[in-house]
């Protein structure tokens, strides 16, 4: 039985990480922006603006509508007369939430979709981790919002504390999002020993 000299295995491993990244900056870029140009196409005031793809294809509307319902269930739960619109989660006697662009993790989402295309795995192994992530994700983001609504509620005088909680999400959702492909790649690359080659 031959053996792949060590010089050829390194070189095919170098080539596949190679391959990886380039399509992750690739892709990544590309669905950002995507989404950047959707909202520009499916917002009245934006420069793209086309009132039937607003009409009829508004993801970014039906994900907002998606993180606001449960959002607001969450905070009537804890007995706060809540009421929303197309953007904002308003708690009576507490937050008015604007759900905007920034809101919606799409970039998160991006990098996490671009992430499971990219990597050198199976496509049952990839359906798989894509299902758990988005839905980790977006559970994530309900709670958030959900959070901020029933924090801000209880606590009025703190109102002025929370600029930061992007960022704060951001960073809990990508140490989530990176201990679940982490152990999932660990999983996944005995097959392909990508991980040990590239590491």
């Amino acid at each position: 039985m031959n053996s792949v000299p060590a010089s050829e295995s390194k070189k095919k491993a170098n080539r596949l990480a190679i391959r990886f990244v380039i399509l992750l900056v690739g892709l990544y870029i590309l669905f950002s922006q995507g989404n950047v140009f959707m909202y520009s196409v499916t917002t009245s005031t934006g420069r793209y603006y086309n009132q039937t793809i607003a009409d009829h294809f508004n993801y970014i509307q039906w994900l907002r509508y998606a993180l606001i319902i449960p959002s607001t269930w969450i905070i009537k739960l804890f007995g706060f007369y809540t009421v929303y619109n197309e953007i904002d989660v308003m708690v009576v006697n507490g937050p008015l939430l604007s759900i905007n662009y920034a809101c919606l993790g799409l970039g998160v989402f991006s990098f996490f979709t671009a992430f499971v295309i990219a990597f050198p795995a199976n496509l049952k192994a990839k359906f798989r981790l894509f299902l758990i992530g988005t839905l980790l994700i977006y559970t994530l983001n309900v709670l958030r919002i959900a959070g901020l609504g029933l924090l801000l509620g209880f606590f009025d005088s703190q109102r002025d504390n929370f600029t930061y909680h992007h960022e704060v999400f951001n960073l809990i959702v990508y140490l989530c999002i990176f201990a679940l492909l982490y152990f999932w790649m660990k999983k996944n690359t005995k097959q392909t020993n990508f991980l040990k080659k590239t590491i």
